[in-house]
């Protein structure tokens, strides 16, 4: 079931699935399989695969994203290594023993290539492949670069002037949204190895790329040079959000598959951008951070919170949208209960158990960050639990959505009124409620899509609103399953309780404690929680 927003792209799914087979079929000419970097900065064995044609390196600031992409360049024979990794003599010691490992299909066949800096120098045997590269210098306003000062003056005409292809043309137009047929390349010099672009209007006025946009520039110079380049390209873009709109970074990264498709290009791109990732699938994107590379399309706040960029209190780590959503009803039931604030703690999605086992270890292991996490996996997977590092099961033995669903259903008879309230209907309705949740129960047959079922029999209410009635009532219903969610999080959490289940006290679910002259305060003991024989296997 999908909670959250649905990515906004024009890119099939089928054109996608297109693509991710025909490298899965090495289906290409040349092109960069993988990467291990055995020993580079502060990756060791770090294992990276070009699973779609155009991939996403995404996180933090000093996260390796730049690093990687570098790598990636670094073993084509028209880069050279200063370009991405370039030695400032005793202050570079620690280049020495740097190490790339490649899988790269050429010609059709599988070969294997090293990059590696022994002492001194860098010894590589390169590839013969042509590669585009794309800096953070192309954003520069035009008035900041130094190539083009031989343009500015007053006199100045250009040695020749060559219109932007059709193909183009209609790409810069679909990326910016606006008309582009005035766009023109002027050469310099008579070698033409110094450009510039300028537009003409269509009463005839003129004007150069001195007054354009940043990112107007930008995108008609890689345009250009990505039509202009031969199929089977590789190429490499820096930042590639830098001075262009939300919109216009998503269109540029819908552009670069259509060229993927049309050209059999490769294309790596560095990324701050949410908007940027939302074109490309799971496949697409790789995280860079404090050393690890996780595939998997990551929240770039997700990415923040992993690195500890936000001022949090605690974090929780888990594998889907429907994950977040449990563990945020799970959290604030158990917040309530036992008075632990709810203030700075961040939910991530990463996007499956083995991402959070591992980004779970990663970031509580890491001494820099300020607050610990906690990862829960769904209960399915009990193999990538590891209590020893906090990452723990959703309870039940099944996919969360139907363990909950079932253990809601379990207590209809009593709590159906309730449920009908939560989903904002009358407390008449309850009957109806009652009857769709069990005859779905008894058809449905992907778990993922019962809260959708189950509101398409309630007036067709929206899956996210009947998926959040039932972790309410189920929070609410099954206390002893949420209490020992969190009970071994000492450490991790701040406040925890230490014991969250005492004994009860003369009958009294909640222990009245008056601390020098406060108020009583209200600590969660066993009275208060329900003990279900049918807990976690419902």
């Amino acid at each position: 079931m999908a909670l959250g927003t649905r990515d906004s792209s024009e890119i099939r799914d089928s054109e996608r699935a297109d693509l991710i087979k025909r490298v899965s079929r090495r289906a290409y000419d040349t092109y960069l399989v993988s990467m291990n970097l055995a020993h580079l900065r502060s990756y060791r064995d770090a294992h990276i695969r070009f699973d779609f044609p155009v991939t996403a390196l995404v996180g933090p600031n000093g996260g390796g994203k730049s690093t990687v992409l570098g790598a990636a360049a670094l073993i084509h024979h028209e880069v050279k290594p200063r370009q991405y990794f370039a030695k400032s003599g005793v202050y570079d010691k620690s280049m020495v023993d740097w190490r790339i490992e490649y899988d790269i299909l050429e010609n059709r066949k599988p070969i294997s290539r090293t990059a590696s800096y022994p002492k001194s120098k860098w010894n590589r045997n390169a590839v013969k492949r042509k590669i585009l590269t794309f800096g953070i210098a192309r954003t520069l306003p035009a008035t900041e670069r130094n190539d083009l000062a031989s343009f500015i003056g007053g006199s100045f005409k250009g040695f020749g002037e060559t219109v932007l292809s059709k193909e183009t043309i209609e790409a810069v137009e679909a990326i910016l949204g606006k008309e582009a047929q005035k766009y023109l390349l002027v050469d310099g010099n008579k070698k033409g190895d110094k450009q510039l672009y300028a537009a003409r209007t269509t009463s005839g006025d003129a004007y150069s790329e001195f007054h354009f946009g940043a990112g107007e520039a930008s995108v008609i110079r890689i345009v250009r040079d990505i039509e202009e380049s031969p199929d089977g390209s590789l190429i490499v873009i820096e930042e590639i959000e830098n001075g262009l709109h939300p919109v216009a970074a998503r269109r540029l990264v819908e552009y670069l598959i259509d060229v993927a498709r049309r050209k059999a290009c490769q294309v790596i791109f560095t990324t701050h951008s949410n908007d940027a990732l939302a074109p490309l699938p799971d496949e697409g994107v790789w995280s860079c951070a404090n050393g690890v590379l996780t595939q998997g399309k990551l929240d770039v706040n997700t990415l923040r919170t992993l690195t500890g960029e936000v001022n949090a209190s605690f974090a929780i780590f888990v594998e889907d949208d429907f994950g977040e959503e449990m563990a945020i009803a799970a959290f604030r039931d158990f917040a309530r209960r036992v008075g632990v604030s709810m203030l700075g703690v961040e939910v991530h999605q990463l996007g499956g158990a083995g991402n959070v086992r591992r980004l779970t270890l990663a970031h509580n292991q890491n001494p820099s960050i300020p607050f610990k996490a906690m990862g829960i996996v769904d209960g399915d997977v009990p193999n990538e639990t590891d209590p020893t590092h906090h990452v723990y099961a959703f309870p039940g033995a099944a996919d969360p959505e139907i363990h909950v669903a079932t253990a809601v259903a379990a207590k209809l008879d009593t709590i159906a009124a309730r449920l009908a309230l939560n989903l904002g209907l009358r407390t008449t309705d309850q009957q109806r409620v009652a009857t769709a949740v069990r005859s779905r129960l008894l058809t449905n047959r992907d778990p993922h899509l019962i809260f959708e079922q189950i509101g398409e029999d309630l007036d067709f209410l929206a899956g996210q609103t009947v998926a959040r009635a039932f972790l309410t009532q189920w929070a609410e219903n099954y206390p002893n399953e949420v209490a020992k969610l969190f009970e071994n999080a000492v450490g991790v959490i701040p406040d925890h309780p230490g014991t969250i289940v005492e004994p009860p006290l003369d009958g009294i679910g909640f222990r009245e404690n008056a601390v020098d002259g406060l108020a009583p305060s209200r600590r969660l003991t066993s009275a208060a929680v329900e003990v279900d024989p049918g807990s976690g296997a419902l």
